[in-house]
C-alpha cells in the first residue's frame, strides 16, 4: 500500500521466480547491477533499460470533462490513504474529498524521529517513556498540520499507532551498538528489549489499541499532537478544521471507552490552554470480525466506522495477505474462491460481515458514517457493494482516486434511475 501510495511500483510474489537475484534484478533476458537505473511499468510488468521521461498525470481535458460528469452522479464520497505531504497533494489534485486513513507509524520511520521512538520503546518506565514522547509531539503536529493545510477543511481520518514496537527496532546484532549509543542505554538492553518484544504472530499480538490500553501515553501524545495541529491550522486559515481520529484493531467496547476517555482528556488539556475549542470526532477501525459482530456495543463510544478491508479479509479467511499469492491462483482457478479477495472484496464472508456491522452500528447510532479504507476501496467491484449497503464514503490510494470517482459513479447509476444521463454520458459513465 505504501508503494502504491507514493507512486513507486513494487512487484509481489516473485520471490520463487529466478529470474530475481538479491543483489542483481534480472527480468527478461537482461540483468540490471545494483545502482543501474531502470524503469518498471507497474500495469504491465515491463522493465526499460535506464530513465524513461515520465510525466505527471493532470486531470485536465476529456477525462476532466468525465470526472465531473462522475461526480455528479455519484453518492459515495471519495477519500484517499495518504500520511505525507506529498501523497495528500497528489490526492487532493485527482479529487479527494479528505484523507481517509493517515497511518501515524509510516511517520515515525522517518530519521529525524526513529531515536526517540527507539528511546520511548526502550524506557524502563512510564516517565522515561513520555520524555521521548515530548520529543515526538511537536514533529507530529507538525504532520499533522501540513495534511491539515493542504486537505482545506475537508475531512481527515488520523490513525493512531497500529504495528507492534519491534517493528521500529533493528533486526540485525550490528546494529544493536548504534541504536544503543543513540538511546544512551547498553547494547544488553537492546537486546534484551527485542527479546522481549518479539512475537511469533505480531499480526495477532501486541499491537492497535492493545499498545493504547498499556501504554496510554502513546496515544495521548498522538491526540495533543492533532488537536494542537488543528487549533493551529484553524487559527492560522480560518478554516474549520474537524479531525477525526480512529482506534485501531479494536476488538471489545471497553477499549473503546477506555481509550475515548483519554482522547477527550487530551482534548479538553489542549483547549484549555490554547483557549480555542473544535469540533472532533473518534471512531474505530472495525478489522476484527468479533468488532464487526459488537458493532452496536462499540457504536457507543465510536462516532463513525471506517471498515479496515485489508486486516477483516486477512481476519475472516485465515489468510496472510503477504503470503496467500503463493497458492490463490489455484483456488481462483478451482472456483473455490471467484476472486482473489485482496483485490476485490469477499462479498459473501466479509462483505456480509460489513453489512452486518453496518447495520448493527446504524441501529446503536443512527448518525453514524460508515466507509472502507482498504486497498479494496479502489476496487470497482466492491465500490459497488459499498453502495449497495449504503456506505458513506471509501477510501484508496492516490492515484486510485479518480478510478473510485468513476466507479461510484457506475455504481450509484446501476442502482439507481440511468434515465435522466445523456447518450454521451451513458456510453463513458
Amino acid at each position: 500500500m505504501a508503494a502504491r501510495g507514493m507512486g513507486p511500483v513494487r512487484d509481489f510474489g516473485r520471490g520463487a521466480d529466478d529470474r530475481y537475484r538479491s543483489r542483481h534484478g534480472a527480468a527478461w533476458g537482461q540483468v540490471y547491477g545494483v545502482g543501474t537505473p531502470i524503469t518498471i511499468d507497474g500495469s504491465r510488468g515491463d522493465v526499460f533499460a535506464g530513465q524513461v521521461p515520465l510525466k505527471h498525470p493532470e486531470p485536465e481535458g476529456d477525462f476532466a470533462i468525465l470526472m465531473q460528469w462522475a461526480d455528479e452522479r455519484r453518492r459515495l464520497k471519495v477519500r484517499t490513504n495518504a500520511e505525507t505531504p506529498e501523497e495528500v497533494a497528489v490526492a487532493r489534485r485527482f479529487g479527494a474529498e479528505g484523507v481517509g486513513l493517515c497511518r501515524t507509524e509510516q511517520m515515525f520511520f522517518n530519521e529525524d524521529r526513529i531515536i526517540a521512538v527507539r528511546q520511548m520503546i526502550l524506557a524502563p518506565d512510564e516517565a522515561e517513556r513520555r520524555a521521548a514522547l515530548a520529543k515526538l509531539l511537536p514533529l507530529q503536529r507538525g504532520d499533522f498540520a501540513q495534511i491539515f493545510r493542504i486537505m482545506a477543511g475537508l475531512p481527515c481520518t488520523i490513525r493512531l499507532l497500529d504495528p507492534p514496537l519491534h517493528e521500529f527496532l533493528p533486526t540485525e546484532a550490528d546494529d544493536y551498538v548504534d541504536v544503543a549509543a543513540a538511546a544512551g542505554v547498553s547494547v544488553e538492553v537492546v537486546r534484551r528489549r527485542v527479546r522481549e518484544l518479539t512475537e511469533a504472530n505480531p499480526m495477532l499480538g501486541h499491537r492497535g489499541c492493545r499498545l493504547g490500553i498499556t501504554y496510554p501515553e502513546i496515544y495521548e501524545m498522538q491526540a495533543r499532537a492533532i488537536f494542537e495541529a488543528a487549533i493551529e491550522v484553524a487559527r492560522e486559515t480560518g478554516l474549520a478544521v474537524s479531525p477525526e481520529i480512529m482506534v485501531p484493531l479494536v476488538a471489545a467496547p471497553r477499549e473503546m471507552a477506555l481509550l475515548k476517555d483519554v482522547i477527550d482528556d487530551a482534548a479538553q488539556d489542549v483547549f484549555a490552554v490554547s483557549g480555542r475549542r473544535l469540533d472532533y470526532q473518534i471512531g474505530v477501525m472495525i478489522e476484527l470480525p468479533r468488532a464487526a459482530l459488537l458493532a452496536g456495543e462499540i457504536a457507543a463510544w465510536s462516532e463513525f466506522f471506517s471498515f479496515g478491508t485489508n486486516d477483516l479479509t486477512q481476519m475472516t479467511l485465515g489468510l496472510s495477505r503477504d503470503d496467500a499469492g503463493r497458492f490463490l491462483s489455484s483456488y481462483v482457478a478451482k472456483r473455490i474462491l471467484e476472486v482473489d479477495p485482496f483485490v476485490s472484496l469477499d462479498i459473501s464472508g466479509v462483505g456480509e460481515l460489513i453489512r452486518l456491522a453496518s447495520e448493527r452500528g446504524v441501529a446503536a447510532r443512527p448518525t453514524l458514517r460508515r466507509g472502507i479504507c482498504g486497498e479494496h476501496g479502489g476496487d470497482p467491484a466492491s465500490i459497488a457493494f459499498c453502495e449497495q449497503i449504503g456506505l458513506d464514503y471509501i477510501s484508496c490510494s492516490p492515484f486510485r482516486v479518480p478510478i473510485a470517482r468513476l466507479a461510484a459513479a457506475q455504481a450509484a447509476l446501476r442502482l439507481h434511475d440511468r434515465r435522466s444521463v445523456s447518450p454521451a454520458q451513458r456510453a463513458l459513465l
